[in-house]
């Protein structure tokens, strides 16, 4: 009981406010607290992160705008560029094939002179400006022009050293004494000797019947020179195996002739010899030679053992030798189209009957 009251006693206390105290609970307790508060705080919220997002999006849509935009012009600027050189590369190609280094050089020169346009001192400004702006925009053009014609003319001089014979004075100058003297230019394959390759083998090179007796009698009368088409590692060791004697003077390989539409071609101007004074004695004389006129044809050897073309054009050469036409030319124009050997036998058999005939004739006269 004394505890009851004890507790009786100390509840009043409990419920009093001390100086500035405060009581433990609130006589009144509501059942349903405000949410107006908690509802404004999260609609301001959500407001806030509505709009960040649509500030979002917007911006990610202007950067994406500015994105096509820049990739369309660089699109652009790429077809520009490309179109450019397309049409400088085909101008190039069609000047390169259409016109010679000299013809493009000319027909830009008022062009390129253009372009250093300049005014008098009393000239107003408008002029000088107009002046000043036409020269700046036309270096551009100008130089691309002047780099294509240092390009080409550099290329060209290069490739000059592969298609063109190695120097312009093949030969070294004729001895005052020998202004006479014919030139008889041999080619080697075919002509002088046959080259055949087998696995077995290798190469072989074999002499044309009568070539030593026909080199030996023809360096009495001519100038003897070999001109091949073949390189001269191939031409050297042959010719010297050949000509043991020294009959042949000079002996020319590729670096000599001339290349053309695919093929070397011997060029008899540029012996340094009268051309009224040379022949050239080839198995193929007429397809490659620069100079028909001056070819002397005869029959390809295949390795014949009874092979006696060169010995059969002997007297025909020696009878041109020893008469010295005064062009040869002409000569050889007479006798296109026939075996010169039989051709000549027949000839000179003709002129001695007419000879006979004429000799005849004058002692009938003396009786």
């Amino acid at each position: 009981m004394s505890w009851l009251v004890r507790s009786r006693r100390l509840l009043p206390h409990m419920y009093r406010r001390g100086a500035g105290g405060r009581p433990f609970c609130s006589p009144t307790v509501s059942a349903n607290p405000s949410k107006e508060q908690i509802v404004a705080s999260g609609a301001a919220a959500l407001g806030d992160q509505t709009a960040a997002s649509s500030a979002e999006s917007a911006a990610a849509t202007s950067g994406s705008a500015d994105a096509a935009k820049g990739s369309r012009a660089w699109g652009f600027l790429k077809f520009g560029v490309a179109a450019t050189l397309t049409g400088a590369v085909g101008a190039t190609s069609y000047a390169t094939y259409a016109y010679t280094l000299d013809e493009v050089n000319e027909k830009t020169s008022g062009f390129r002179s253009s372009a250093n346009w300049t005014v008098g001192d009393d000239a107003s400004s408008v002029d000088k400006f107009q002046a000043l702006v036409y020269s700046t925009v036309m270096k551009v053009p100008v130089k691309i022009i002047e780099l294509y014609l240092d390009v080409r003319k550099s290329t060209e001089e290069h490739i000059q050293g592969f298609i063109e014979p190695s120097s312009e004075k093949l030969l070294p100058d004729l001895h005052p004494q020998e202004q006479h003297v014919f030139t008889l230019v041999l080619d080697l394959n075919e002509t002088l000797v046959y080259s055949d390759w087998t696995r077995e083998r290798g190469w072989r090179t074999f002499k044309r019947p009568g070539v030593d007796d026909f080199l030996e009698h023809m360096a009495k009368f001519y100038e003897v020179v070999v001109y091949s088409d073949q390189m001269g590692m191939y031409v050297d060791p042959i010719v010297e195996r050949l000509d043991q004697k020294g009959y042949i003077r000079y002996r020319l390989s590729r670096n000599a002739t001339k290349y053309k539409d695919g093929k070397h071609y011997r060029d008899l101007s540029k012996l340094n010899r009268d051309p009224s004074h040379i022949l050239y004695l080839s198995a193929h004389a007429v397809e490659n030679s620069l100079q028909r006129e001056n070819c002397l044809p005869i029959k390809p050897f295949k390795c014949e053992n009874d092979d006696t073309a060169l010995v059969d054009l002997i007297p025909f050469l020696e009878y041109v030798a020893r008469h010295r036409p005064a062009d040869i030319r002409p000569v050889l124009t007479s006798y296109e189209g026939h075996d010169i050997p039989t051709e000549f036998i027949k000839r000179s058999k003709e002129y001695q009957k007419r000879m006979q005939e004429q000799k005849q004739q004058g002692l009938f006269w003396r009786r």
